[in-house]
């Protein structure tokens, strides 16, 4: 098995990491760059930095904010927000960024996997997906722009797609459960995990170390990614590695 990765994720507004609750509200929890370093220095494998309102707003993400991180941290680090075209994430790799994360701008343009995979390499390409379950169509709706809106595009046709287009991993992460803390969605993780070869994340609902645990063996996840429980101190990245390692996952 390969080992599985632990990701805080720091969500930015107004240059500020927050946090909410099903993407609404949010409340301010720290500087971005000391709760970068604070994580890098407890053994988070890697970090996602994500400019929640930068599509919402029509805007490009914090560049400087980007620079002043990677700085002060040695791990992955990947970024996300804003980023419509190959130069923009050219600019945030020149800035420090290891890997980009393309959500809203990739439903619109699609294409954008494909230039971005061309021009970088698959893996520097992290496709996010947030997403709704609808018991109506039996399926779950992919939105954008932050959760405001909803798309015609299906979460299991679309990370395939994604995939087929050049992506190198999925982000995917559960309107429903996120900052919940009640679990991740582990049925949808395990069907995009089985649906695709590339590496799947998972995000919103993690509130105890056994949804870790679910999320790797139930839900087939690569990677887990949190924030509240991280930066309110809950859960603390040595303390989670520990609790996997005794519960039989493979971490680094």
């Amino acid at each position: 098995m390969l080992a599985k990765r632990i990701i805080p994720c720091l969500d930015i507004k107004d240059g500020e990491t927050v946090k909410g609750v099903k993407f609404v509200d949010l409340k301010n929890v720290g500087d971005p760059v000391e709760l970068a370093r604070a994580y890098a220095e407890q053994g988070a494998d890697e970090l996602v930095f994500l400019d929640i309102t930068a599509s919402f707003e029509g805007r490009k993400t914090f560049v400087k904010l980007v620079e002043n991180i990677a700085k002060h941290i040695n791990i992955p680090f990947t970024v996300g927000g804003g980023i419509s075209e190959v130069d923009d994430a050219k600019v945030l790799l020149d800035a420090g960024a290891d890997k980009i994360s393309i959500n809203s701008a990739a439903v619109a343009n699609p294409n954008l996997i494909n230039d971005l995979a061309a021009a970088f390499g698959s893996q520097f390409v992290v496709v996010a997906v947030d997403a709704k379950e609808n018991m109506n169509l039996n399926d779950w709706v992919v939105t954008v722009k932050g959760g405001r809106e909803f798309t015609d595009k299906r979460l299991f046709s679309w990370v395939k797609e994604a995939e087929e287009r050049g992506a190198g991993e999925i982000l995917f992460t559960s309107m429903d459960h996120d900052g919940v803390k009640q679990g991740f969605a582990n049925d949808a993780l395990r069907r995009i995990s089985e649906t695709i070869s590339i590496p799947v994340i998972a995000s919103g609902g993690a509130g105890a170390m056994s949804h870790f645990k679910d999320a790797f063996i139930l839900g087939k996840a690569d990677a887990a990614l949190a924030a509240s429980v991280f930066h309110y101190n809950e859960i603390s990245v040595p303390d989670l590695k520990a609790y996997l390692k005794q519960e039989g996952v493979t971490v680094r």
